[in-house]
């Protein structure tokens, strides 16, 4: 079912838990259909927008024609062809599915095109893959450029750089710029602060001001890869200096018994509101899928960021307000 709340629609594919579908959504993109191949994911998107049409399954299912005219092609494709932590074997990958993005934009026409994925695909040794998807989008009509923005830039309490290609057609292109980054991002003390005491923990407070800088990436795994823990030994050792054991994730938060130098584990919410999820966003599954959904995604307010500027380059006269998405006003409104 196509949601006809927002003026400018979206196909999104690789959606994931929701990321980059809530930052979307903020600005102003009305989901005509969400793409999710994984089971507990696509249950948590019909969980939070049970209004939209979610397509469970793989996105070589879904034909572009059924949604020629789409404002908006987006999506977070697989990221493991070109990280740094697996073999990058790029277009070899069969988990590569730029080809299939292009397809939708070939059968779609989208007026515009977000594709975002990790830095690694910005390497010198991915350069012709770069330019073939480059030429491939021009010759479809469309003008094209890649950005890579740590996701701090955007307000969010960690670095989790992103690789972000925006096409739009050609006479729209030439409206778009890339949105300006925002000032120094709140701390992770800044931002955990409301949950770390929520329990009565009395040590919350000195915590809170020794975590105080911004979190390396948070690191999510896969099925095959990667447990509930905040990645390999040297995230842990990042985490460490910010007064949090990375070795797991808790189940509950500090209690009114734990003591003061307590070094704590965070809780999937607190990894949630790390990547800039809103806090009224639920996710579907056990423990480990939940802090694997949350630590795949693309981080909400670089998602809104974004967003905008396309929906401003496209015509929109009023995306939403940043109340609710922007990290410093949802903390804010947590503490009062």
């Amino acid at each position: 079912m196509k949601d006809t709340s927002s003026p400018l629609t979206v196909l999104e594919i690789c959606a994931g838990a929701g990321g980059q579908s809530v930052g979307l959504e903020k600005a102003g993109f009305g989901h005509s259909l969400a793409v999710e191949i994984d089971t507990d994911a696509a249950a948590t998107l019909r969980l939070n927008r049970p209004e939209w049409d979610v397509h469970h399954g793989d996105v070589r299912e879904v034909s572009g024609r059924s949604y020629r005219g789409v404002d908006l092609l987006a999506g977070g494709v697989p990221c493991p062809p070109f990280s740094i932590a697996g073999k990058q074997l790029g277009a070899d990958d069969e988990r590569d599915l730029f080809p299939e993005a292009l397809r939708l934009v070939r059968e779609a026409s989208p007026s515009a095109v977000l594709l975002e994925n990790v830095k690694g695909l910005a390497s010198a040794r991915f350069t012709p893959y770069r330019h073939s998807i480059l030429e491939a989008l021009d010759k479809l009509g469309y003008d094209s450029d890649w950005r890579l923005f740590n996701s701090s830039e955007f307000g969010v309490p960690q670095l989790r750089p992103r690789f972000i290609l925006v096409a739009m057609k050609r006479r729209k292109f030439r409206k778009f710029s890339w949105p300006s980054t925002q000032g120094t991002p709140p701390t992770v003390g800044n931002v955990l602060l409301p949950l770390m005491r929520s329990g009565g923990w009395e040590g919350a407070e000195a915590w809170a001001a020794g975590a105080n800088y911004i979190a390396p990436t948070v690191v999510g795994g896969s099925k095959k890869h990667g447990g509930a823990d905040l990645g390999p030994t040297r995230a842990k050792a990042a985490w460490l200096q910010l007064g949090v054991d990375g070795k797991g994730i808790a189940n509950e938060v500090p209690g009114a018994d734990t003591p003061i130098d307590h070094i704590p584990r965070l809780t999937n919410e607190m990894v949630a509101w790390v990547q800039g999820f809103p806090p009224e966003w639920q996710f579907a599954g056990r423990k480990t899928s939940v802090y694997r959904q949350i630590g795949n995604a693309f981080p909400p307010p670089v998602a809104f960021a974004i967003g905008s500027s396309i929906a401003h380059a496209l015509g929109a006269t009023n995306t939403a307000s940043r109340i609710g998405i922007d990290p410093i006003d949802r903390y804010l409104e947590a503490v009062s």
